[in-house]
């Protein structure tokens, strides 16, 4: 195997950036960090721009990209509902994290008030800014007809997948590193940031925004994962606290890497107690609705079970309502066999019985015509039945 020469990097051996001059010592091979951009901002000729506002940008927009997916997948709303709430959230998120950091980390501006409204240098509060983003993002969607459970669903993902993006910033601003390691993957920062976190010059600390920047892509592909495969038998608003539980646990670890100055009590920093607050009621809430039941899925294009009545049809014994009584009475209107109101003259004048006729067939049969032929009516004595 071909070895390259100490201190020097030749091409189709090892990639350069990863790989740097000066990781060759006594020819055995020393792997170099991760190296820091040399600075914080992307001049496009007279144009200055701030990554760590650029990675912000494009972690929100990913985001609102996403959840205007789901919400059209859903069919509950569009691209453009997303976009609209996302303005106000937005806003309110950074306003709720830049206010978390400021307070939470009071000592860095109480002498000097003028650096809290610069959010470019760093200092946004995750959870500050999931508080306000979400609570706005809510009342928006609510005013759009979209209920919140509903609304937290869809935006799951999408806000694991712009904290992802998002983090790159820390990477530019050379910010929230952690401990000092030898790992092929570890960062190196400029020598006035090793030696202000108390370190000699060429030391290389965890990229602890990388560890969470790919912790937030697997959870985004987890949640989309489990949204897919068990989308009818998780209700409303389990997805998202499962999000909340699942960055609990990853920014309680990468919590625990990093060096930066924090407020501590009892031995953990107070980003670890608030991931471990936020993943614990959010597990206690995924128990307490698992074992709920779940509520009929709204499906469209779903025919209702042929063995339950349906409702427009009458069951026996059920009464019948107006509607239906009314039918009856029509039916009974019509039905032939109803009795007919009865003529009180039994016969018609257009067709008259022969009076005169019946007469005569009486006579023939007994009744004498004139005198000659009277019968007597009164019986003889002796026929009275004496022999």
């Amino acid at each position: 195997m071909h070895i390259p020469q100490p201190g020097i990097w030749q091409p189709g051996i090892w990639p350069p950036g990863i790989w740097q001059s000066g990781m060759w010592q006594s020819g055995i091979l020393q792997p170099a960090s991760i190296p820091s951009p040399s600075g914080g901002t992307i001049d496009i000729g007279p144009l200055s721009i701030h990554a760590y506002g650029l990675m912000i940008a494009f972690g929100v927009v990913a985001g609102v990209w996403l959840l205007g997916r789901r919400f059209e997948e859903r069919g509950v709303a569009t691209r453009d509902d997303a976009s609209s709430i996302a303005v106000r959230a937005v806003i309110a998120g950074v306003i709720g994290a830049r206010l978390y950091h400021v307070i939470t980390d009071w000592q860095l501006f109480e002498d000097d008030l003028a650096k809290i409204p610069q959010i470019w240098k760093g200092g946004l509060g995750i959870p500050g800014g999931l508080i306000a983003g979400v609570g706005v993002g809510l009342w928006e969607a609510r005013k759009r007809g979209i209920t919140p459970g509903i609304g937290v669903t869809c935006a799951a993902p999408a806000l694991a997948l712009a904290q992802a993006i998002g983090r790159w910033g820390n990477w530019f601003n050379q910010e929230l590193f952690g401990k000092p390691t030898d790992l092929p993957w570890a960062l190196e920062v400029s020598d006035a940031k090793t030696l202000g976190a108390g370190y000699p010059v060429g030391t290389t600390f965890h990229p602890t925004f990388l560890y969470e920047s790919l912790w937030n892509f697997a959870l985004c592909g987890l949640l989309l994962w489990l949204d897919r495969r068990f989308r009818l038998k998780l209700r409303p608003g389990v997805l998202f606290a499962m999000y909340v539980a699942g960055y609990g646990i990853g920014r309680f670890w990468v919590e625990g890497l990093r060096i930066d100055p924090a407020k501590d009590f009892g031995g953990l920093r107070l980003n670890q107690w608030t991931s471990i607050v936020a993943a614990v009621l959010a597990l206690g809430w995924i128990l307490w609705a698992s074992g709920r039941p779940q509520p009929e899925p709204a499906l469209a294009g779903v025919a209702p079970d042929d063995d339950e009545p349906d409702d427009d049809d009458p069951v026996d014994g059920e009464p019948l309502d107006d509607e239906e009584l009314l039918d009856e009475e029509a039916l009974d209107d019509e039905d032939p066999l109803d009795e007919e109101p009865v003529d009180e003259q039994p016969f018609d004048d257009e067709d008259p019985v022969d009076v005169d006729a019946a007469d005569e067939e009486l006579l023939d049969d007994g009744v004498p015509d004139g005198p000659d032929e009277q019968v007597d009516a009164k019986p003889d004595a002796d026929d009275s039945g004496d022999d």
